[in-house]
């Protein structure tokens, strides 16, 4: 097992501080490695895809899991997949699609472990459909602060607190996963354009229903009549025999039907020069990516690479600027759509820069105690973090959240102040309650656990 100091930071790359890096290989070594941890605690990190500060622990150690990422068995005949908690979603999906299976929830982002999946419980563009990540896990592994490792599975307290929980009940060591069928590599795409934001909610409204995949992106430096304005792309599997006219497919497409290259994309970030300030860079992608898009474009045949491309372009990492971004994510019920309203109004009006705000629709929520997801609607943006005045611009925001019932995404949060946590997350008490059963030495801590009182 190797172990060194490092300064470690989320994807956001803002806040870094520093811990004692172990990367076990075996189940024994991090089992040692939480029993002997110091008093500032231990926590799981996997690859470094969550924005905020839940995967990091100044003072203590952090338990690097990306050696652990052994594929155990998988059923190619039930979609059954057994690995370790290290494993890739990206290198699932290599491993699946060619058998025809799909890793649950897909996301744009593909720098996630099967154990940062279920910690966070992560949701991507069909959580309308299918729910949350936590949903298709059959049974987990999971070790405890007393060194000892359990099997816990769906309908027990303690699968309710660790998915979603942070890693704070424990590390989860493996996952039984079921996946999803699917019939090609390929996607039928729907685009269309919405001039405001109501038109963009009555469209999400009116057939979500009807496509596995969806997701806006809004344009929030758009004011007036055209606030809230945006592109929305929706979409589902091509079958497999593509007798339609409209999912005529390549003869590559043909030949491999299963093929998995996500490769990686271009951007309309590279086409905007660097020297540009924020504002004028965030509003020039904004103009290009709408008026760049059809107004209406059914059918288009996409690989899921083309699709998830919002995260995964080469240039991901350039809008952050050198103070890192901010990821702000929150949800508000079914209902609230006033409270969404302002929440843009004024964005738009503070002429926020920000180069990622995507609007999506959830379905039913799953009984994760800290899961992020209620039935409602939820916007995701990116702003840089040396915006002037941000902290308390974001603050106001939280309250309004609040007051509306909603709720800020914790893994992607860096910031919220803990008074606001217990109005947002009605099961804190639960949650907490159980940490102090099972924890009580707090072995498992983290920056964003000690910032919150979890």
């Amino acid at each position: 097992m190797s172990v060194d100091t490092v300064s470690l930071t989320g994807w956001g790359r803002t806040a870094p501080t520093t811990a004692l890096r172990f990367r076990p290989r075996t189940y024994e070594e991090a089992a040692a490695t939480v029993r002997g941890c110091g008093p500032r605690g231990s926590i799981a990190r996997g690859l470094g895809g969550s924005h905020g500060d839940a995967a990091q622990n100044a003072g203590g150690s952090v338990l690097d899991m990306t050696a652990l990422d052994r594929i155990r068995t998988v059923d190619a005949t039930a979609g059954l997949v057994v690995c370790d908690a290290g494993v890739g979603l990206h290198r699932l999906a290599e491993v699946l699609r060619p058998l025809g299976w799909s890793v649950p929830t897909p996301s744009p982002n593909r720098y996630v472990t099967v154990g940062g999946a279920i910690g966070v419980d992560a949701h991507g563009h069909d959580q309308h459909h299918s729910g949350s990540f936590s949903r298709h896990v059959q049974e987990l592994e999971l070790l405890t602060a007393d060194g000892e490792i359990h099997t816990v599975r769906p309908g027990t307290v303690l699968f309710h607190a660790t998915a979603g929980g942070l890693g704070l009940t424990g590390v989860i060591l493996s996952a039984t996963l079921r996946c999803h069928r699917v019939t090609g590599s390929w996607l039928s795409v729907d685009t269309e354009r919405a001039v405001d934001l109501d038109d963009l909610m009555d469209r999400l409204s009116a057939g979500d229903h009807r496509y596995r995949y969806s997701a806006a992106r809004i344009d929030l430096l758009a004011r007036g009549r055209a606030t809230g304005r945006g592109v929305l792309t929706r979409a589902e599997p091509v079958p497999r025999d593509g007798r339609a006219p409209r999912y005529a497919r390549p003869a590559p497409a043909r030949r491999t039907p299963f093929a998995f290259r996500p490769g990686r994309l271009p951007s309309l970030s590279a086409l905007v020069p660097h020297s540009l300030p924020g504002g004028v860079c965030a509003a020039l992608l904004g103009e290009l990516r709408y008026r760049g898009a059809p107004g209406y474009r059914p059918g288009e045949l996409q690989r899921p690479a083309a699709f998830f491309r919002f995260l995964d372009g080469p240039a991901r990492d350039r809008p952050r600027g050198r103070g890192g971004s901010v990821r702000y994510q929150f949800a508000v019920g079914f209902g609230q759509e006033e409270a969404l309203r302002r929440i843009v109004r004024r964005i738009s009006l503070r002429r926020c820069p920000s180069s990622y705000a995507v609007l999506k629709r959830f379905g039913a929520s799953d009984p994760g105690w800290l899961s992020f997801p209620v039935p409602g609607w939820t916007l995701a943006l990116d702003l840089p973090a040396a915006l002037p005045g941000l902290a308390r611009f974001l603050d106001s925001l939280d309250e309004e959240v609040a007051a509306a019932g909603g709720r800020v995404c914790l893994a992607k949060d860096s910031r919220l102040r803990p008074e606001l946590l217990a109005a947002m997350y009605p099961k804190l008490d639960e949650f907490r309650s159980l940490r102090a059963e099972l924890d009580p030495y707090g072995a498992f801590r983290s920056d964003l656990s000690r910032r919150l009182s979890l």
